[in-house]
């Protein structure tokens, strides 16, 4: 009898076992977004928020963070991600309440401090709108994987930029980008269900 109760308690461990390992290495299944392998520390950069304090590598240990590029002057694509993520914001904090959303402004030119706190205020306070001169935001644009490019030659021109989103970990890694889906004749746009959903998971399985 004591036999068969080691037996049978043995087998309920190496079943139990077998289970959390498959758990651990299933993959995540991931609507919108893209986990790497390994995590990309990010090279130390300096940029200025909206306040006109230093935002740099410091700035965001111990946080979730998730930036988006673009300019204040953008007629489309940047209001309504900022809007969205304003949107999302509430239940983002509710998976982790470190979690933090951070507007990288590609147009250092036109959006000066004053005009980033103003435009970013009218979203969401709590959000950080951050920029630095070419020299500087360009290498840690390209770090994250965001791409940038000024079109037109007067005053009013243009700034083509990424949609996508980029989650940096509270070790101060790039681990996930959240991908737009294309659809005709409407602008390319990640939606909110999937943004929380996936950032769910991926918070979840975070070590």
């Amino acid at each position: 009898m004591k036999i068969t109760i080691i037996v049978g308690l043995f087998l309920l461990v190496v079943a139990g076992g077998v289970a959390y390992q498959k758990m651990q290495t299933e993959p995540m299944e991931l609507a919108t977004s893209y986990v790497f392998e390994q995590p990309r520390t990010l090279a130390p950069f300096t940029l200025a928020d909206q306040f006109g304090n230093s935002f740099t590598n410091q700035t965001l240990q111990g946080k979730w963070s998730l930036f988006f590029i673009g300019y204040t002057a953008c007629p489309d694509v940047c209001p309504t991600t900022l809007n969205k993520l304003a949107a999302a914001y509430p239940k983002l904090q509710k998976i982790a309440s470190n979690v933090q959303v951070v507007f990288v402004s590609a147009d250092p030119k036109r959006d000066t401090q004053a005009k980033r706190l103003d435009y970013i205020n009218f979203f969401n306070k709590d959000f950080k709108a951050v920029s630095a001169e070419h020299t500087d935001l360009f290498p840690f644009s390209r770090d994250l994987g965001f791409v940038y490019a000024m079109v037109g030659d007067d005053s009013d021109y243009q700034v083509d930029h990424s949609a996508s989103y980029v989650l940096v970990s509270p070790r101060v890694e790039k681990i996930a980008v959240f991908k737009t889906k294309p659809q005709p004749g409407q602008l390319p746009q990640i939606v909110n269900a999937e943004l929380i959903a996936d950032f769910a998971q991926i918070v979840a399985s975070w070590h």
